[in-house]
């Protein structure tokens, strides 16, 4: 005698399907749940008894002799509270307390000991992988319904305790059914016009504005190097501004990370401003690039189609920044432990602040560097050659004079800016329709030659600019990317010298 309900498993950002089994069958009482789970699944077995018994249920007792639950596939490692749910339905069907049809219903939820649901991570990429399998309703908490009314083509019935799922299933007191809004409506609702830091706000440094606009229209990577107080971190926090809007499908893609990662507030339908991380120096590897027993998404993964920002970038330890060139060159991270590897997407646009030295003045006009030869060596090969070449943007931020501070002229707003960048960002869009890329950055060498060919004089000073600064085939590749990105800024079908010219102003010097 047994019955079957469904629930899900999370691996990395997606879900599998999970088929909770539960057994009753004469002998000595006990509670067993297996199919590889974890200690908080394990526990379940206590958060269930006490859950059935405060909202009225016969719990399992020496009486029911013994209770198997299976969590299938059995070679699949399944974590978390959220199998407490279809558990407790699963005992209450084997045992004859409720009797409901659970085909094409999919269950998640924790149970607190009173029989109340608590809301559970991931529950967009359930509700995603339970459309795909064809389940006509999922059962969240009530906290989980903003964000699976994502997924259309699916019903979605949320519920404050075990008790209203009851009733439901037995058609005695139905609950409100849930599909989903007009997403594009309510992502243009929740974007927040006016940013924290706006691009008028900040003084001077017109070069670095400049390079922030070309970051923003191809989505490259920065690296900011300056004097204590120039502007660096300022700087990083406007380039949020400038982003375009996120379009709907990178929306639900930023937003089933951030689910996965159990940092969606439970009112937020789902993320509508692009992200803006900012990790301290002293991270570890892992909270960087994701990882763990059960593997999690990183900071680089939370950052996806928004903005990481490493500020004071040589303090971070060697190890943990080469743990970024992987993600750099390819978009994603893999991350790899015994049991299986989990790929997490980590589209990210970096932004990188240093000072030329530890004490922060090498080359300032205002103060003297009181660092010795070694201490700048040493502080300078924390950053590999490697690292470097993959950072398309490098630009000084030097210090601003008093004129320049003093100033009561305003620059550009960060709205002004955003709408030449999502121009920029339009171009490229129609450019790459029949492509799986976004934005020029992504391109690959097939892109490359098809989109960024250089006539005779750009090809001229091309070949200079490699064999006298004596550029990889990675740099070769990056300044074509940005050329191409600094001629759509142009409205230029085709890159020309002077776009050429300024991509290569933004490589680093010999000392930098």
């Amino acid at each position: 005698m047994s019955s079957k309900l469904y629930s899900a498993a999370l691996c990395g950002i997606n879900a599998k399907i999970v088929e909770v089994e539960c057994d009753l069958s004469p002998g000595l009482f006990s509670f067993n749940i297996v199919g590889l789970p974890d200690i908080a699944i394990k526990e379940s077995k206590d958060r269930v008894s006490a859950a059935l018994k405060n909202s009225g249920a016969s719990p399992p007792s020496r009486r029911n002799k013994r209770v198997t639950i299976n969590l299938a596939p059995a070679d699949l490692k399944k974590e978390g509270p959220a199998y407490d749910l279809p558990i407790a339905l699963g005992y209450l069907l084997i045992s004859g307390q409720t009797k409901f049809d659970p085909e094409k219903k999919l269950f998640v939820g924790e149970l607190a000991l009173n029989g109340a649901l608590r809301p559970v991570n991931g529950a967009l990429s359930i509700a995603i992988e339970a459309k795909n399998r064809g389940f006509k309703t999922l059962f969240v908490p009530k906290e989980n319904i903003a964000e699976t009314t994502l997924v259309s083509d699916i019903e979605i019935v949320g519920a404050a305790n075990l008790n209203e799922i009851l009733e439901h299933l037995e058609n005695k007191k139905l609950l409100t059914a849930y599909k989903n809004s007009d997403l594009n409506k309510e992502l243009e609702k929740n974007f927040i016009e006016k940013p924290d830091v706006d691009l008028a706000l900040i003084r001077g440094q017109e070069k670095a504005k400049r390079v922030l606009e070309i970051a923003a229209g191809g989505n490259h990577n920065i690296i900011f190097s300056g004097p204590p107080g120039s502007g660096k971190t300022l700087l990083a926090k406007a380039l949020a501004s400038i982003l375009p809007k996120l379009s709907l499908e990178e929306a639900i893609e930023v937003t089933r990370i951030w689910s996965v990662a159990g940092l969606l507030k439970e009112d937020r339908l789902f993320l509508s401003q692009r992200p803006f991380r900012a990790p301290h120096h002293t991270a570890s590897g892992v909270s960087l690039v994701g990882g763990g027993a059960w593997p999690r998404p990183g900071e680089i993964s939370l950052a996806h189609r928004g903005v990481l920002f490493l500020d004071e970038f040589p303090e971070f330890s060697r190890d943990v920044l080469e743990n970024l060139r992987q993600p750099l060159e390819e978009n994603r991270v893999t991350v790899s432990r015994a049991q299986g590897s989990l790929t997490f997407p980590a589209q990210f646009l970096m932004v990188a602040a240093m000072n030329p030295c530890p004490c922060g003045y090498l080359n300032d006009d205002m103060k003297e560097c009181v660092c010795a030869a070694s201490q700048i060596i040493r502080y300078k090969r924390k950053l590999s050659g490697p690292l470097l070449d993959r950072i398309d943007l490098h630009v000084e931020v030097p210090r601003l004079k008093y004129e320049e501070m003093a100033k009561e002229s305003f620059g550009e707003t960060s709205e002004t800016v955003r709408k030449r960048v999502a121009r920029t960002r339009e171009i490229q869009a129609r450019r790459f329709e029949n492509e799986d890329i976004l934005t020029n950055r992504e391109m690959s060498v097939r892109h490359i030659k098809k989109y960024c060919a250089l006539d005779e004089t750009a090809e001229k000073m091309m070949k200079n600019a490699v064999s006298s600064m004596g550029l990889s085939a990675r740099t070769y590749h990056r300044l074509l990317k940005i050329s191409r990105t600094i001629a759509d800024m142009d409205n230029c079908e085709n890159i020309k010298p002077r776009h050429l010219a300024e991509a290569l102003q933004y490589r680093p010097r010999e000392d930098v």
